[in-house]
């Protein structure tokens, strides 16, 4: 299956869950990357605001600031196809952006180097166990990826994990992924 029809069904298939186990299922990947020794090592943390059907990350922010680590998100550069990361300290530093993502406002956040990043949790759709990723389309991660120096890691359900994602030469797969029964890859 190529990644448009890949992307295509992981979204169904995620917008189809029901409310009741998704909670239940966040809960569990949430918990099993804060007991992580991932979690525990890094003080800086990347991670995007969730949107629609995503893998809801607010609690997984607030977890951070209650353990004082610095929680970084990204905003979207479109023109160059790029993610620069900002500081943020409280949701209201959020702003509505391109494709009508959560993003921060960069009057008022500041902007990270992504060397100081210690752990960049990367969103996908669907994803291999060698930690290759169909994304939503955009190659923003890949790009910013190609020379990351540091930890990454993908928070997903079992039910996005399949034998095989299409690669291609530009693709950067994700060191650690973590699922509701644990890490699937180490």
């Amino acid at each position: 299956m190529d990644k448009v029809n890949l992307r295509n069904l992981a979204k169904d298939n995620l917008t189809n869950l029901d409310m009741e186990k998704k909670a239940e299922i966040e809960k569990e990947i949430i918990q099993n990357l804060i007991n992580s020794e991932l979690w525990k090592q890094a003080t800086t943390v990347g991670i995007t605001v969730s949107a629609g059907f995503e893998w809801d990350t607010e609690a997984l922010i607030k977890e951070g600031w209650k353990e004082r680590k610095t929680v970084v998100v990204p905003k979207c550069v479109p023109d160059v196809r790029r993610l620069d990361f900002y500081k943020l300290d409280h949701f209201e530093q959020l702003e509505a952006s391109y494709f009508n993502l959560r993003e921060p406002n960069p009057s008022e956040t500041v902007k990270v180097d992504k060397q100081e990043i210690d752990l960049l949790v990367v969103p996908g759709l669907v994803f291999d166990e060698r930690g290759y990723r169909v994304g939503f389309g955009g190659g923003y991660y890949d790009r910013f990826l190609t020379d990351y120096p540091n930890r990454t890691v993908s928070l997903l359900y079992s039910g996005q994990l399949v034998a095989e994602v299409p690669k291609e030469s530009f693709d950067v797969p994700v060191e650690y992924l973590i699922t509701e029964n644990g890490f699937v890859k180490k």
